[in-house]
């Protein structure tokens, strides 16, 4: 079997005390944002960016001392419904990137998310449509 090559965006390793010290790998390419664990036995995950729907930045007092943060990606996907990229360097501009990358997925495949509005007024009209 041939090893294809992709061509990633952003890549980095979830670090400990700032240094990129642990076997946990991420990477981001064009349309996928890929997750790698282990060293002996390694496991393989990846989400399609175009399934995302949200995602977050966490950086605790501990991880703004060393520069890290954590972003959370909240997506549709049913093997990995939420992936967190744990202590990674400039989780703003990482986030920044991802979403980046989602909206131009979404463009090109051309998916449209409905938001649901949670307003009184649009539940009355709801009201109104049921009777």
């Amino acid at each position: 079997m041939a090893k294809t090559d992709t061509a990633y965006i952003w890549s980095d390793r979830k670090r400990i005390l700032g240094l990129p010290l642990s076997f946990t790998r991420y990477r981001l390419s064009e349309d996928r944002l890929f997750l790698s664990t282990g060293f002996l036995s390694l496991k393989d995950d990846e989400l399609l960016l175009y399934r995302v729907r949200d995602i977050n930045t966490q950086r605790g007092l501990w991880q703004r001392i060393f520069g890290v943060g954590t972003v959370t990606v909240i997506s549709s996907d049913s093997t990995q419904p939420t992936l967190a990229l744990k202590n990674i360097k400039s989780p703003m501009e990482v986030k920044e990137l991802i979403h980046q990358q989602v909206e131009q997925q979404k463009m090109k495949r051309r998916v449209r998310v409905n938001e649901i509005s949670s307003d009184t007024d649009d539940l009355d009209d709801w009201d109104d449509l049921t009777e």
